[in-house]
């Protein structure tokens, strides 16, 4: 992998490591990534082609030496600040997808915030209003 990043393939990273953080990435998680790529503004511009090579770069670098400590500062070194937040909601979105957060998964969303330096109450609110969204109506 040689090409630089766009913010396109890091926020991709971080769905990736999301939902790949406890070693199975199920059809629930791997929806929500295509859906998100589908309708959130930031993904307005991405070409859907080039998923596929994009998730399988960020799996190969998962499974290298420190492979989640590299990825983690790819993300933070690609990505402007304004988006943090927002790779951060997404990560939120992948883990939350089928219905249960796995301690894996927490531990990811903790190493995120840390990492991109993220204060606790913006992710406490991103982390309560994915709450609200996927709770069951009964």
């Amino acid at each position: 992998m040689n090409k630089p990043l766009s913010a396109h393939d890091a926020l991709i990273y971080v769905m990736v490591m999301a939902s790949a953080v406890d070693s199975t990435m199920n059809d629930r998680e791997m929806e929500r990534i295509g859906q998100l790529i589908g309708f959130l503004p930031v993904f307005k511009d991405f070409d859907d082609d080039k998923l596929i090579s994009i998730a399988r770069d960020c799996a190969a670098l998962l499974a290298g030496p420190e492979g989640l400590d590299v990825v983690l500062e790819t993300v933070k070194d690609t990505l402007p600040a304004r988006l943090y937040d927002t790779a951060y909601a997404l990560a939120v979105e992948v883990a939350s997808a089928d219905l249960s957060v796995k301690a894996e998964e927490l531990r990811l969303l903790s190493l995120l915030r840390d990492r991109l330096g993220l204060d606790k109450l913006t992710c406490a609110a991103i982390e309560r209003s994915a709450i609200a969204r996927f709770r069951n109506g009964q």
